[in-house]
Order: structure tokens, then sequence, then C-alpha cells
């Protein structure tokens, strides 16, 4: 399907080929066609392509969301005797461990675009001795975006006054220090310890090194003697993910035309506006508008078939689209541009909502099928992105690094931004642990049976400096929401003033970051 050599991928990812040098780029996404287009024009199809991947990844990362929480909320029958008075005390207790279910399921699920990128793009690079930089590049420029733009977005979010704080400080704590350590280990490998290589045992204690922070995170959560610290845990929920959306209101909205969907949380104390999806508001008995609803009645969709309610995806998908389009076209004169806005984005959203609507209903096995569903489309949609990165990277002579950095990190983490109440109470280490050590377990193995050589890594001075840019400017990052507990109690909100102030200091070192990053690994700095 797609024609691109791994020589002239490589050698895009040093930065030989140039837009501005008038340098022709053979590689082609489709067809060979493309290649008689001028590299501007080539660049710009390209870039908008990207984008269009992008939607539909937050779009089904949306979904995958939808069914982990199906997953997280399965409950069992648990069965105690009381020792006093002998009798049987039934009550459900929640399968999955807070801790557990926050450094694998969501922690996977948020970042399996960049994992399946990575993954997909040493897959490709199985047979060469040089590892592909897609991957690495991706999952630091994730990191710094899920650290620095998220947390500037947190920290304003609240209204003036209100303060958001952590409620499990050492867990926190726990995923804190193993994150620090994974971009420390990193460095360790490409620098110290086996410089510019990597082998197959380093990948392998990279990818152990989850397994001990999913141990240290439990028995911290569990207050285990020795190895836990002594820290007090703040009120949770005890149904910590809720088994029903509290309130759902559907309203006409200025999106158009169908409905805006609020869920609220049952803790009051943290509420999160949802307005991706019409599942959420399709989980209840809707009433619509008499003006657009065709069927005027009550819909439950918990007393539908499995075959009906994925069946129902197909139209409401359709449904969607139809009543905001009906919408956008009802609108007086003096909207025009804005109702050519709608229908040419309802028009951009058609092709992905009928494609997810083949993801299997969220009812079905607690929602694993239809998470492991979302994941493959995930990897199909990682899969794109990475040619059409290695075809940017070849007609505009931009260093695939600095691709990886800037629009890969910003578009893969999108979809953290939205679920950026998750995003800002969580160190994302499984983005090293399992990002960057599965992928290098892949090509450390293969290289060590075929050719008996280590995994050589390219450029690897510059992301060695990347991992050292990061470090400081996180150091810098934890360091003012630490004060901001001691001082304020809480990590996010607060007076207006200090909190706008707190985020553009954080989007100053995300800036700082990309900028040093992307001199370093294009040689000018």
């Amino acid at each position: 399907m797609v024609a691109v050599p791994k020589q002239v991928a490589r050698n895009s990812m040093l930065g030989n080929s140039s837009i501005w040098g008038g340098e022709k780029c053979n590689s082609y996404l489709l067809f060979y066609g493309e290649t008689a287009l001028g590299n501007g024009l080539r660049a710009f199809l390209y870039f908008l392509g990207l984008a269009y991947c992008f939607i539909g990844l937050s779009a089904i990362t949306a979904r995958c969301f939808r069914s982990m929480e199906n997953v997280v909320k399965h409950s069992r029958t648990v069965v105690e005797v009381d020792p006093h008075t002998n009798t049987e005390i039934i009550k459900q207790e929640k399968v999955w461990n807070y801790a557990i279910a926050d450094i694998t399921l969501l922690a996977f699920g948020t970042s399996f675009p960049q994992i399946s990128l990575a993954t997909i793009d040493a897959i490709r690079n199985i047979g060469n001795l040089y590892a592909g930089g897609l991957g690495p590049g991706t999952l630091l420029g994730s990191a710094a975006f899920d650290l620095f733009p998220i947390h500037a977005v947190c920290v304003v979010v609240p209204q003036a006054g209100e303060l958001k704080k952590i409620s499990d400080i050492g867990v926190w704590l726990v995923e804190l220090v193993w994150s620090f350590w994974a971009y420390a280990w990193l460095y360790i490998i490409l620098e110290v310890w086996t410089p510019k290589v990597v082998t197959i045992w380093e990948a392998l204690l990279t990818v152990l090194m989850h397994v001990l922070l999913l141990i240290h995170a439990y028995a911290q959560d569990k207050r285990w003697p020795y190895i836990s610290l002594p820290l007090t845990r703040g009120e949770r929920p005890e149904a910590w993910v809720p088994a029903e959306v509290a309130s759902v209101s559907c309203e006409d909205d200025v999106y158009g035309g169908y409905t805006e969907i609020l869920a609220v949380e049952e803790d009051k104390n943290e509420e999160i506006v949802d307005t991706l999806f019409i599942e959420r508001c399709l989980q209840r008995k809707i009433h619509l508008n008499p003006l657009t609803d065709p069927f005027q009645k009550e819909i439950n969709l918990e007393d539908l078939h499995v075959l009906q309610l994925w069946k129902k995806q197909f139209v409401d998908a359709l449904t969607v689209c139809i009543f905001t389009l009906w919408k956008a076209l009802n609108l007086g004169n003096n909207n025009a541009h804005l109702r050519i806005a709608r229908i040419l984005w309802q028009s951009l959203l058609v092709p992905w909502r009928l494609l997810f609507a083949f993801v299997p209903p969220y009812q079905i096995s607690h929602g694993w099928i239809a998470f492991i569903c979302s994941l493959l489309f995930i990897s199909g949609i990682a899969y794109t992105v990475t040619e059409l990165t290695d075809i940017i990277s070849c007609v505009t002579g931009i260093n695939a690094y600095v691709i990886a950095f800037t629009a890969l990190a910003a578009g893969t983490s999108w979809p953290d931004l939205v679920a950026s109440k998750i995003a800002a109470e969580r160190y994302n280490s499984v983005n090293i642990y399992v990002g960057i050590g599965i992928p290098w377990l892949i090509n450390t193995a293969y290289n060590f049976i075929t050719y008996g050589e280590p995994l050589r890594i390219e450029n690897a001075e510059g992301l060695g400096f990347t991992l050292m840019v990061f470090f400081s400017t996180s150091v810098g990052c934890i360091s003012v929401l630490v004060v901001r507990r001691l001082i304020l109690g809480a990590e996010l909100g607060g007076p207006r003033f200090w909190a706008w102030v707190t985020s553009v200091f954080f989007m100053l070192l995300w800036l700082i970051f990309v900028v040093l990053s992307s001199l370093r690994v294009s040689g000018i700095i």
C-alpha cells in the first residue's frame, strides 16, 4: 500500500532531502502519481492527512475510554462471615484495584496511540541494525505534552478559588519516582552503560521494571509495612468508578443540533464534562426535541439485544450527522460562515463515525471486546501515521525526531488533553517501560538471534540530550506542583492570578523542551 524504502526513510530521518532545496522525494502514500506534485503541495496534503488521522485517533480513543470504564467498574460478589454473629455478609467488591487499574488499563489506554506507533515502527525496522526514531521521539514528546501543556490547562480549569488535589499522594509519589527513574534509566543505557547501543538484557530489564512499578504501587495502595510510605490517603469514593452516570442531560447547543451531553460523576467534588460522544446520552432513556426526533418516544438501550445495540450504533452515527446538518442548514443568513463550517466538519466526521460503529457495544463481556477492538483500530491509524510521517520527513527534509517531538506528540496526546483529569493525576512511566521497552525488545531479540549484534541507536547523542532537557524541565514543573501543594493545599486551581502564572510557566517549560530538543537532533546546536 505504501512504498517507503527503508533507506529513504533513514535518510529523511537525518534530514538529507529538503523542500527548499527542490530535491524530489520518490516515496508516496497511495499512488506513484503523487511524486509528480510539487514538494510544497505534497507536504500540505500529507499534513492534512496527518491531522485527519488525529481526529480519528481522538474519536476512537474516547470510545476506548468508555469501554475501559465498563471493564474497571466490573464488580464481584463477596461473601464474608461476621465473627461475632456468625452471619453471612454479602457485598459487592471491585475486581480491579484502584492503583493497578490506573497504571495498567488507564495508562495503557491513554498511551496506546504512542505505544502502537513505536511498536509498528520497530516491526517495520526489523532486519536493520539501527533502531527507528519515531517511537522514542513520539513517546518523549508525548510525555512532555502530558506533563507541561496538560497541566497548564488543568491548573486554570477550576473556577477561581476552587482547589483540586491528588487524593492518594503516596501512590502519586511512587509513580513519580518510577517515572523519573525511567528517564534516568534511558540516559544510563544510551550514554553510560552501553553508549549508543541497546542490548537484549537492557531491553528486557526496561520491560520488567514496569512489573516492579505495579508491585510497588499496589503495596503503597494497600499500605504494606516496610515498603510503603507512611502517608494517609485522602477520601476515595467507595465506587471509585461510578457504575452509572449520575445525571445526563441532552440539550440543544451551539454545536448544532442534536445534543450536548453533560455527564457528571457521582463525586460532586470532581465534575467532568464529556461532550465527545452521543453514546453517553443513548445509555439512558432519551427525550429528543420533537422537531428532531423522528420516532418521538423514549429509548432504553438496556432492553435491546446485543445485535440491536450494534445496529443502533450505525443508526446513531448517521442520525447525529443528519440532525446536525439539518440544524446547520436552518441557521439564519447572518450565520452563513458558521453553517458552512458545521457542514464541512460533520462531513469530515461521517467516515470515522461509521467506521468506529463496527466496534462491538461495550455492554458485551464487561467492555473487554470493545476495548480490544478499539486498540486494533488505534493500531491501524497509528500505522498510517507512521507512513505519513516518513513521507513528510522525506518531502520536507524536517528531521523525523522533530516531527515526533511536535506534531506526533501533540496529535497522539490530544485524547489525554480531553481526559485531562486522568492525565493530570498520573505521570505515565508506561511510555518508557512498555512503549520503548517492548519495541527495543523486539529489535534486540531479532538482532541477537539473527546477527549476534546489539541494537544501535541513531543520533543517540541527540536523544540523550533530549532526556536531560526533559528531566531538568520536569524538575521545575514538579517543584511548582509541590510548592502549590504546601502553600495552597492543592496542585490545581486556586487564586486565578497564580493559576495563570503557573499555566504560563508550564507552557514556557514545554517550549524550552521542544525548541532545545529540535535544535539538538537537527544538528544546529
